[in-house]
């Protein structure tokens, strides 16, 4: 509510609190009064009063889930022997997803050992060639790990005592395994060989054969190594290399106490992949080259001391920086590469040729082939932030993509990594999430309901390229943005900083939410709206009542404060539309405002500048009264509590809260940490003040308004850049999100719950419901029995399975010798151009022969009825006295006869639109049986046989019943 400018606050009996002086108020000869606390009683409070921030209070918790994954694994995505799932490393856990669906199935998590640390994680993984039901992971614990992913069991562990990086095996090689793991050593220098590639057997010992957790049997080492970036077995299982520095490790199977003989490139590697049927091998390295080596013959058997060899390579290069994934296709000839370009290279080895799939939405971290299924060939990239995205191996098209949720800022924008910008606001119409995308200039919408990213917004258009010349470019960041209450607008601060080449770029943008199509739809642009300084602060007007306009008001540190406003435009098809204007600027004596709040009914306007809080009237620009206090130097932010009558500003230690209506301090309170933010509660008088504590911790404070002591405290186990209020109801207690200082996003607050994913455990999976089309049926098409009902107890079930599950658009998308046969898209089509009419006939009585006899019976049947509607009795009524009408009028009436003519030889009657007006024949009268001068009865029934009466109308049963009752 406004505050009074005509008189002055009058002494008022206070509520149980800290009580204060009221201070004295010194009017202003300016545009309004500038209010000063001067006075505070001094002394021990009452008993039935606290002091604020002094009383003990116990410590509190609140529950919080992270809406992203704790990391983003290096580890290719793995998948089963059909295709139908695909494993993926996320911390300590395997998660299992559908490759139709791209939804969670089941989650493998192995129980933590009393040696285990909190940071350790799986690092490998891999299907076992000899059991392809089994999934084998490998840790920086020193596990390696055994999983039945079909039945989600644990079968054993095989426990080497080392970090382990790397996992491979054969299936020539029966009960082995190769792994690279570091050393056992205390003092480490640089340069130094810290890995060792090992070959450990899985026979277990006599110690441990009956329980879960081994010991290796035998470990054999193979060679030392740097830190390793690639260990793998060639295809015909008698070669193993390992990459680490710049150099590539080459070892015998059939000699491994030989150990490796060293080749060297000319800069430190960074993948490695071998080909599926020869034997030799690629690698990337960190200046974009990639190197195939034709070495595995018997010179690399032949090792010369303190020599480092060279042999035969060739040379592909396109990519500007390190090459993070190399993979083979299954027939070996085309290299899949990408990087940090966000762009994949298809390379055509027999001819050197190169063909591209750009903007796939964020760096490449990894490559896997899937095997040929319903979509067919596919290769599924793996993005730094957190995505899996199917590209079609007919067409090099984004096929599909799957994301919980991006990651904020991606490995390539360090810049962003180590910014304290984080934009994040609630959509209330859908109750999404707004907030910052992998790339700084984009932003994605959420929902934490679907648990799943909506959409993606691209505030600014810009290239995606990351670096040029090794100099990173700098982006345009999206730095703050603001939902109306109403849901219909954002607006959104994107900013650049000029170089060389162009000059500095600050836009503000308001969209506009498209209920038809639910997406956001840029509205108006306006260039510089503080001129060459930064926006400080920008908030909506509340909820507009009746024909009220929507307000935006924004603050920079060009000293200005703004007001926008929508204006009608029409077009020159007379659609009316809006687009926003400056509606009014004002500057308090050179003051820089940091922010701007609106009170709950849209009344006034606090603006906080510098060492003071200046409220405004918002649709006057009038100055109403300027608050200060001694208790802090700068204010950051003010907030107004409740209803609007208090008012809180936080400056960097200090919290005041100020009665707008008494116009004087309430209480004050001093925290020990600097103070991050204050989020007040939408409902009641009650809010959260945030204050960073140590060791990238938050500590949480919760008050009230009116009263002046800590309700609760809380420590949370992580800092927080930003957040926001979340609750889709009205509720009593606490509900945030917020985005914390490792840009993971997670929900907090009183008595919160996570989605419940089916996944989320570890559960059996099931075997795919979609089979592979075999060659019969490539030839001769699907079988007739493929969609033949099945009845079960009783019921009939219908179970069809399309071949042909694309959409229409998607047809000519693939080459015609990859398009199914004609047969199997036919029906597919016709079903989603078509619809089936629904059939308006009513079921018929079956025929019976023509030279049966029939016997009418008395009693009455049991009338049909049209499987479309049901008549009631009083219906059916109505109908037998239409059709009674009907037969007096043409069957009884005496009618002219009409003439005659001749068909094919045949007399018959002419008959005029399918009714025949011939009577039948006249049964015998009976003599003085009618008077004269009236006109004899023609009965219905007659006494002649059927050769010599025959009626041109059949006579049914309803015909006779109703002749009957004339």
């Amino acid at each position: 509510m406004a505050a009074s400018t005509s008189r002055q606050p009058h002494e008022v009996s206070w509520p149980s609190s800290p009580p204060f002086n009221l201070g004295k108020i010194k009017k202003n000869k300016g545009k309004g009064k500038e209010i000063t606390s001067q006075k505070r009683r001094v002394g021990k409070p009452p008993s039935t009063s606290r002091s604020p921030g002094h009383d003990v209070v116990s410590e509190s918790k609140w529950d919080w889930v992270s809406l992203t994954d704790p990391c983003i694994s290096k580890v290719p995505p793995i998948f089963t022997k059909d295709g139908s799932y695909y494993f993926s490393l996320v911390g300590t856990s395997v998660k299992i997803f559908s490759t139709h669906t791209g939804k969670l199935v089941s989650t493998l998590s192995a129980p933590r050992t009393a040696t285990e640390s909190p940071s350790d994680v799986l690092t490998c993984a891999m299907i076992n060639p000899h059991n392809t039901f089994q999934l084998i992971t490998g840790s920086s614990n020193g596990c390696l790990t055994f999983w039945d992913y079909m039945d989600a069991v644990l079968l054993k562990r095989v426990d080497l005592g080392q970090p382990i990086y790397h996992v491979c095996t054969h299936e020539k090689h029966q009960e082995y395994v190769f792994v690279s793991a570091t050393r056992n050593t205390k003092y480490k220098k640089t340069g130094e060989d810290n890995a060792v590639v090992l070959r450990l057997s899985l026979k277990p010992t006599n110690e441990t054969s009956h329980t879960t957790t081994q010991k290796p049997s035998e470990i054999l080492p193979i060679g030392k190594i740097r830190f390793p970036t690639g260990l793998s077995l060639s295809p015909s299982g008698d070669w193993i290399v390992a990459t680490a520095g710049n150099k590539a490790y080459v070892a015998s199977t059939t000699s491994l106490q030989s150990g490796f003989t060293k080749y060297v490139a000319s800069d430190r590697l960074s993948c490695l992949a071998f080909h599926p049927s020869t034997d030799y091998f690629a690698t990337g390295d960190v200046k974009g080259n990639i190197k195939l080596w034709y070495c595995l013959n018997e010179k690399a058997l032949i090792k010369v001391k303190r020599v480092e060899k060279k042999t035969q390579t060739a040379n592909l290069h396109w990519h500007a920086h390190t090459v993070s994934s190399l993979t083979f296709t299954p027939n070996g000839a085309y290299l899949l590469s990408g990087g940090e370009e966000a762009v994949l290279v298809v390379w055509q080895l027999h001819t050197g040729k190169k063909e591209f799939v750009p903007r796939v939405g964020a760096p490449i971290q990894t490559i896997s082939l899937s095997p040929t299924g319903p979509h067919g060939e596919e290769y599924l990239l793996g993005l730094s932030d957190a995505t899996h995205t199917f590209i079609s191996a007919a067409n090099l098209r984004i096929s599909r993509s799957y994301s919980r949720m991006k990651l904020g800022p991606s490995m390539s924008y360090n810049l962003a990594s180590s910014s304290s910008i984080a934009p994040i606001a609630i959509h209330t119409t859908t109750s999404n999430v707004i907030l910052p995308s992998s790339h700084p200039s984009s932003l994605q919408i959420y929902s934490p309901s679907h648990t799943e990213v909506q959409s993606e917004l691209e505030v600014s258009p810009s290239n995606r390229v990351s670096r040029r010349d090794d100099q990173p470019l700098e982006p345009s960041r999206v730095q703050r943005i603001a939902v109306s209450p109403s849901g219909q607008w954002m607006a959104s601060i994107d900013s650049r900083t000029g170089g060389a080449d162009f000059h500095d770029e600050i836009y503000l943008k308001l969209w506009y939410w498209d209920k038809r199509t639910l997406s956001w739809t840029l509205n108006t642009r306006i260039n510089r709206p503080h001129g060459l300084r930064e926006v400080t602060d920008m908030s909506f007007s509340p909820r507009p009542i009746g024909n009220e306009e929507s307000y935006l008001v924004t603050s920079g540190s060009d000293g200005t404060v703004k007001t926008w406003r929508t204006r009608p435009h029409v077009s020159r098809r007379s659609l009316s539309e809006e687009f926003w204007i400056s509606r009014s600027s004002l500057t308090f004596r050179s003051k820089v405002p940091s922010s701007v709040t609106w009170s709950p009914d849209g009344t006034l306007l606090a603006v906080c500048l510098e060492n003071q809080v200046s409220v405004y009237d918002p649709y006057t620009s009038v100055l109403r009264c300027t608050l200060t206090s001694p208790e802090f130097t700068a204010a950051k932010s003010a907030h107004y509590l409740g209803r609007g009558r208090y008012l809180a500003v936080i400056g960097s230690n200090e919290l005041v809260i100020w009665d707008i209506v008494l116009h004087t301090v309430r209480w004050t309170y001093t925290a020990e940490a600097p103070i991050t933010t204050l989020i007040p509660h939408p409902d009641n008088d009650t809010f959260a003040l945030f204050t960073s504590a140590e060791a990238q911790g938050t500590k949480v404070f919760i008050f009230s308004a009116p009263e002046g002591f800590v309700k609760k405290s809380i420590s949370l186990p992580f800092g927080l850049r930003n957040m926001t209020w979340y609750s889709p109801r009205f509720t009593s207690s606490f509900s945030l999100i917020g985005i914390t200082t490792d840009w993971m996003v997670v929900h907090f607050g009183d008595d919160i719950k996570g989605a419940e994913d089916e996944g989320t455990t570890a559960r059996e999976i099931k075997a795919s419901p979609y089979e592979r089309r075999t060659l019969f049926q490539d030839i001769f098409g699907a079988s007739m029995f493929a969609n033949a009902s099945e009845t079960t107890s009783g019921r009939s079930t219908q179970t069809s399975t399309s071949v042909w599950t694309g959409t229409k658009s998607s047809i000519s998308d693939a080459p015609a010798h990859l398009i199914p046969p004609l047969e199997t898209l036919y029906a597919p089509l016709m079903n989603n151009f078509l619809k089936p009419r629904i059939s308006l006939v009513s079921p018929t009585l079956p025929e019976r022969p023509v030279d049966e006899d029939v016997e009418m019976e008395e009693e009455d049947d049991i009338p049909l009825k049209s499987p479309h509607s049901a008549k009631s009795k009083a219906d059916t009524e109505d109908d037998i006295k239409t059709f009674v009408e009907l037969f007096k009028l043409h069957s009884i009436t005496r009618t002219p006869v009409s003439k005659s003519h001749k068909i094919n030889g045949s007399t018959k009657s002419k008959q005029s639109n399918g009714v025949n007006h011939a009577l039948s024949p006249r049964p015998p009268m009976i003599p003085n049986s009618t008077p004269k001068g009236s006109k004899p009865v023609v009965s219905s029934t007659s006494d002649s046989s059927p050769s010599t009466m025959i009626s041109p109308v059949t006579n049914t049963k309803k015909r006779k019943k109703a002749m009957e009752s004339l």
